[in-house]
This record gives C-alpha cells, sequence and structure tokens, in this order.
C-alpha cells in the first residue's frame, strides 16, 4: 500500500498521463460500460503510450480501443466485451486470434485474491475457484498449495501490485478523498494494491460534500485528481449520465470493419482531438447534455438506447 501524502493532488489530464509510462501494468476502473476511465484511455492513445498490461474484471471499449491503436500488449481480464448489445469487442478478438497481444484469461477471483495479497503484504492467497480450470495453464505465476488443515490442494496466486490504477468517479475532492457510487467492481481493491491511482472526477468538490456522499477511497492512496466531465464517456457515471449507446455503436462498427473506417473513428475522436473539450465538441455537447436525463422518467431512459 503506497502513501501519497501530497495535500493538493489536483493536475491536468496530460500531465496526469504522463506518470503512465511504456510497458506499465495498468488497472482499469469500472468495468462492462460502466464508469470506465475513458478520458484516461484516450489521452495514453494521444500520448502514444506502448507495450501496456492491462488487468481488470470485464471490460469493453476501453481495452478495445487501446488494442485498436496499438497500446496494449498483455491483456489479463475475465471478458472483453459489449455485453448483450454489441457481443463481443472485435479489435480486441481480432488481435487475440492473430496472436498479437498476449491474452492471460483471468476471473474476478483470482484477480481480487492478488490485490488482497498485495495490499496484506502476503507471498500469496490459496483460490478454490479456478481449480479443475485452464486458466493455470495460462499463467505460470500461479502454484498450488495444500490445506494443513483438510490436505485441500488449492491454486495460489501470487501478489498483484499494479504500477498504476486509473479510476473514473463522480466527484473527489482535490486532497484526494473519492466517492464512488456502487458497483465498486474492483475499484477499492485497485487503489489499495497499486502504486499510483490518478483519479478523474465529474467534479471537485470540499471535502465535506465528499464526507457526506461517502468517503470510498481515502486521499492517502491517491496520486492524482484530474477534472474530467463526462470523463467516463462512451461508457457510463450514474448518477450523472447514462451510456451513449448510439456512439458506442458508431465505434464497435468502425472496429468491426478495421482499416480506414477504424482510422477515421481514431481521428476523429482520440488522436485528432488533442484534448477532452476537443472531444467533447466531436461528440457534440447537446448530445452529451441528453444522457443526463436517463433518470426523467421512463421513456426518457428507453429513448436514450434506441
Amino acid at each position: 500500500m503506497a502513501f501519497h501524502v501530497n495535500p493538493d493532488k489536483l493536475t491536468g489530464l496530460s500531465r496526469a498521463i504522463e506518470m503512465v509510462h511504456d510497458g506499465a501494468v495498468v488497472a482499469l476502473g469500472g468495468g462492462l460500460s460502466a464508469r470506465l476511465p475513458m478520458a484516461m484511455v484516450r489521452e495514453l492513445v494521444r500520448q502514444g503510450r506502448s507495450g501496456l498490461h492491462v488487468v481488470g474484471s470485464a471490460h469493453g471499449i476501453d481495452v478495445d480501443l487501446l488494442v485498436a491503436a496499438g497500446a496494449l500488449a498483455v491483456c489479463e481480464e475475465s471478458y472483453v466485451g459489449f455485453e448483450q448489445d454489441f457481443g463481443l469487442a472485435p479489435a480486441y478478438r481480432r488481435a487475440a486470434q492473430a496472436g498479437t497481444i498476449d491474452v492471460r484469461e483471468s476471473c474476478c477471483g483470482t484477480l481480487i485474491a492478488q490485490l488482497r495479497a498485495a495490499e496484506a503484504g502476503l507471498p500469496f492467497m490459496p483460490v478454490r475457484g479456478v481449480v479443475g480450470t485452464d486458466i493455470p495453464r495460462l499463467h505460470p505465476e500461479y502454484g498450488f498449495v495444500t490445506c494443513p488443515f483438510t490436505g485441500e490442494r488449492l491454486v495460489a496466486v501470487p501478489p498483484l501490485r499494479p504500477d498504476v490504477a486509473l479510476i473514473h468517479a463522480p466527484m473527489a475532492d482535490r486532497h484526494g478523498n473519492v466517492h464512488l457510487e456502487q458497483p465498486y467492481v474492483l475499484d477499492e481493491r485497485f487503489a489499495a494494491a497499486s502504486r499510483e491511482v490518478i483519479v478523474s472526477v465529474e467534479r471537485v468538490v470540499s471535502t465535506e460534500e465528499v464526507q457526506r456522499a461517502g468517503i470510498t477511497v481515502p486521499a492517502h492512496l491517491v496520486s492524482a485528481v484530474v477534472e474530467v466531465p463526462y470523463g467516463a464517456h462512451p461508457s457510463s457515471c450514474y448518477p450523472d449520465y447514462a451510456y451513449d449507446r448510439a456512439h458506442i455503436g458508431e465505434y464497435v462498427r468502425a472496429a468491426a470493419q478495421g482499416g480506414a473506417a477504424l482510422e477515421d473513428y481514431l481521428q476523429r475522436y482520440v488522436t485528432g482531438t488533442p484534448s477532452e473539450e476537443a472531444y467533447q465538441k466531436a461528440v457534440g455537447e447537446d448530445r452529451l447534455r441528453s444522457l443526463g436525463t436517463w433518470a426523467e422518467s421512463t421513456e426518457q431512459w428507453k429513448e436514450l438506447f434506441v
């Protein structure tokens, strides 16, 4: 567990992402299409990061975008795709089939055990859930132990200490106290186990406001705070906004085609937009605002997902 005692951690997006080096082990917060750290992912691509080793629970456009941009070398996830909506992640699937990325399929249970081992300073944690599966074959770093009480043979997983965790949250103060809405996914564990923690937030507020909402990640675990409204787009960040199904569909179609179509998407929304302000203009400020109307009525919520 790292301690970051700088009293003012507020910084800009570009400077924060300079903390992530090529080849870093990067823990991605959020999951599936919710609260993904997309502004930071886009900035990783803009800054030309490469050779990244990504770990997470189950993710979508964040991982697929890193693959599409050539930034990812190793992927340690339980699933990469778009759930029942758009299916498997196209760029990730192509790279996995071609062998251009190292796919180390994992599961949430093993990741949690590894993160808890890092938090506790232990050399390993026993895991039962993957006994009898092929997952240990994908992870030569795993071992086996025999329980001294029952004689049961269990998988032993080593501690996982990511170089940096990228987490998006609704709010934080400038000291680094962070409030997350449930579900937390693995974000609490990433924050406690990682060497550096960069948090992008919808808004920076007073410490009192974070305390009223509930501090999920305490300040001493956080290295940097970046204020990036709509920083999870096109994934959701409830209660602020729903996920942008139309935009995700646009990405999936481009990624499925690959080639010029994918390059056009990257140029339009990532490499060709030098900042998140430019990205938001490309998406459309009216569109972004409309995503915040999801709670007005059931009809309005349904309309967003047409």
